[in-house]
């Protein structure tokens, strides 16, 4: 086994040295290497807004080339005069695109890729973590690790991050209470997967954002996701824009008061889901009717959404694995936000909704009071931070 790290990198010349040193200190027998995409569009050296970010780009790639680290680096080049995107395919999308493709052209197929993110620090016995997690479950294909933000010296980031994550897993954990089949958290950092896993489903779609949760779907559609490992990952909390959307950008946004995309999905919504869930055998031989239904049957532009299933289909078994490739995980993600526009409810009050069926421990105090997220301590969020991560990795360990 060979484990090869995918690390994409835009105007990341003050945190990848970060990375790459935690690299420096792995403590495994388990063989690895690195792999790094120093990636902008070739229009931006003509960009006179883009030039710290080309020059940012430059000294990188000339960091990186000086040096002798304690693995093998290799340096896809897609920053250079000449070497960039163009102006219609580019961004971190892309990047991993290039990172994948060229990994499943020269690894063996039980092979890891690693995924990983210019920002992100992690343990001395990460990688070897990953690869004990592989070799004792030999049918695994595919690990979504589990994240954790250190906060910093910026209490504007703290709080970001913290609201951030406090929507990400309630989330999640309303899934896992729903039995969701796509029951993960995407995070570009965060994932590890055999090379024949990805060769199956023909690598990375190349998304501007958000790659990161279509490779997992794609992923998961072929097989079973496991969400949990020994070590955990520590991606940066930092405003940035470098994506579209994604922790950054939410950050960002978050900082203004505008956490309207990310929004407490109130327990109820769930529910709906896990409604339907429940009738998908009686699906299989008639038509019936539910919010979530009526959604889907909106999005797909057509009330025959599960006769052509039927008809494709030769039993049960292979009806309820077309129900949730069709009904899938981004279909859940846009009827939450679809119905939780309409609930008209407060993130505050859907959060101390949600606590109860959630959370094993009693709630704070300060949560069973009419509060806001606006006016809780930084301490504070990060108590409510740390309960929904407990309650998270106890899920995850099952």
């Amino acid at each position: 086994m060979h484990l090869f790290v995918t690390i994409p990198a835009l105007n990341e010349l003050d945190y990848l040295p970060r990375t790459l040193q935690a690299l420096e200190k792995q403590q495994t027998k388990v063989s690895f290497s690195v792999y790094v995409c120093v990636n902008q569009p070739d229009s931006w050296w003509e960009q006179a807004d883009k030039k710290d970010i080309c020059e940012n780009n430059r000294q990188l790639l000339f960091k990186l080339r000086r040096r002798h680290y304690a693995f093998p680096l290799h340096i896809l080049d897609k920053s250079s005069p000449g070497k960039g995107w163009d102006d219609k395919n580019f961004g971190v999308g892309w990047a991993r695109k290039t990172l994948f493709d060229h990994i499943m052209g020269i690894a063996d197929p039980e092979d890891i890729l690693v995924s990983m993110d210019a920002d992100t620090v992690f343990g001395e016995h990460y990688l070897d973590s990953l690869a004990q997690n592989f070799t004792a479950h030999p049918q695994q294909q595919v690990v979504s690790v589990p994240y954790y933000h250190p906060l910093t010296g910026d209490e504007a980031a703290n709080r970001a991050i913290l609201r951030y994550e406090i929507y990400m897993r309630n989330c999640l954990l309303n899934l896992y209470r729903i039995d969701c089949p796509y029951n993960f958290t995407a995070i570009g950092s965060a994932i590890a997967a055999k090379i024949k896993a990805l060769q199956k489903i023909n690598g990375i779609t190349p998304m501007k954002s958000g790659e990161d949760f279509y490779l997992l779907q794609k992923l998961r559609k072929m097989t079973p996701i496991s969400n949990w490992n020994d070590e955990m990952v520590h991606p940066a909390a930092r405003f940035s824009d470098r994506v579209f959307f994604g922790t950054g950008p939410a950050m960002i946004k978050g900082s203004q008061g505008l956490w309207d995309s990310y929004p407490i999905y109130h327990y109820s919504l769930f529910n709906e889901v896990k409604k339907t869930y429940d009738l998908i055998d009686r699906l299989y031989t008639e038509d019936l009717s539910t919010p979530f239904i009526a959604f889907l049957k909106e999005q797909f532009k057509t009330d025959n959404l599960w006769e052509p299933l039927r008809k494709n289909v030769k039993d049960l078994k292979h009806f309820r694995h077309a129900f949730h490739e069709k009904a899938d995980g981004l279909r859940v993600l846009q009827f939450l936000k679809a119905e939780q526009t309409k609930l008209n409810i407060r993130d505050e009050q859907s959060l101390q909704d949600n606590w109860p069926l959630l959370i094993s421990t009693a709630s704070p105090d300060f949560l069973k009071k009419d509060f806001s997220f606006h006016t809780l301590t930084t301490e504070q969020l990060a108590e409510l931070r740390e309960m929904l991560f407990e309650e998270e990795m106890k899920k995850r360990r099952s």
